[in-house]
């Protein structure tokens, strides 16, 4: 299908991509990438009046050492986190999460913060950052505010930035040595996730079990206590902020099981990854 008419205006600062949110308020979005946008432009599924091209503003692209974090713009882009030393070796996580978002061409165009105020539960991105537990900084007209990961995701596609605002950083506790794993459930390498489940540090959070990612709790307190990974495992399903999907690709039940099973497989990969 073809997008609805718009008018588009393209910002080299984020000042500029600010004044233009605040002259065009609620009908007006960001273009970054425009992997996750343009698709539901041509289903008719997003109207903007106005698109505000954000993805030559170089001042949001970067990766970089921030006392006890690693700060990563919001435009920086999937392919940079990839390829980023110092991600491999702080936040390996990450790194290796963005591999694996769509092919090629989609990483070398798509935006970190794109994926993030998207929201799709089912998106590799907002899951690795929740198991990360990243604070993601947001700037509007009143200023700048700190985010954290588990209060950023609000609903299905939705997120608390606010039609005025746009997200410019990410910021992730440094944690080398730490255990980690994604494990990835799909039935075509570069699809959306079935199921997902991210681990680090001893945070678990799962891709496509509710209406937004969401943390594996039970799972997370088993662990603390002591218990075996197959014990914390069986948990993973359980006290979720919502109930898992039920599509095409499989039911409620379904999609529990495959929770249990790939939070496993996560907690032993990490266990072994640890130092």
């Amino acid at each position: 299908m073809i997008p609805a008419a718009f008018d588009f205006h393209r910002a080299d600062t984020a000042d500029a991509a600010l004044a233009l949110l605040a002259e065009h308020g609620d009908e007006a979005k960001l273009l970054a990438g425009g992997h996750s946008l343009l698709p539901m432009m041509k289903l008719r599924l997003a109207t903007p009046a106005v698109l505000i091209g954000v993805g030559r503003i170089e001042e949001l692209s970067y990766i970089r050492a921030d006392d006890e974090h690693i700060a990563v713009g919001a435009l920086t882009r999937h392919q940079d986190l990839v390829t980023s030393a110092l991600l491999r070796e702080q936040v390996p996580l990450l790194a290796h999460v963005a591999g694996l978002v769509g092919d090629l061409q989609v990483r070398h165009r798509g935006t970190l913060g794109g994926s993030l105020v998207h929201g799709d539960p089912a998106a590799d991105l907002p899951a690795a950052v929740l198991a990360l537990d990243a604070t993601l900084v947001i700037r509007g007209p009143a200023g700048t505010r700190a985010v954290p990961a588990d209060e950023f995701f609000t609903g299905f596609l939705e997120t608390v930035v606010g039609p005025e605002e746009m997200l410019i950083e990410v910021r992730i506790p440094s944690m080398p040595g730490a255990g980690w794993a994604y494990e990835k459930f799909t039935r075509r390498a570069n699809d959306w996730a079935i199921v997902a489940v991210a681990a680090a540090g001893g945070r678990l959070a799962l891709a496509n079990m509710a209406g937004t990612p969401v943390r594996a709790t039970e799972t997370e307190q088993a662990l603390a206590a002591g218990g075996s990974i197959d014990e914390a495992a069986h948990l993973a399903d359980r006290g979720l902020a919502g109930e898992p999907p039920e599509d095409m690709h499989g039911d409620r039940a379904y999609r529990r099981h495959l929770a249990r099973v790939l939070t496993g497989r996560a907690l032993r990969t990490a266990q072994e990854r640890v130092g």
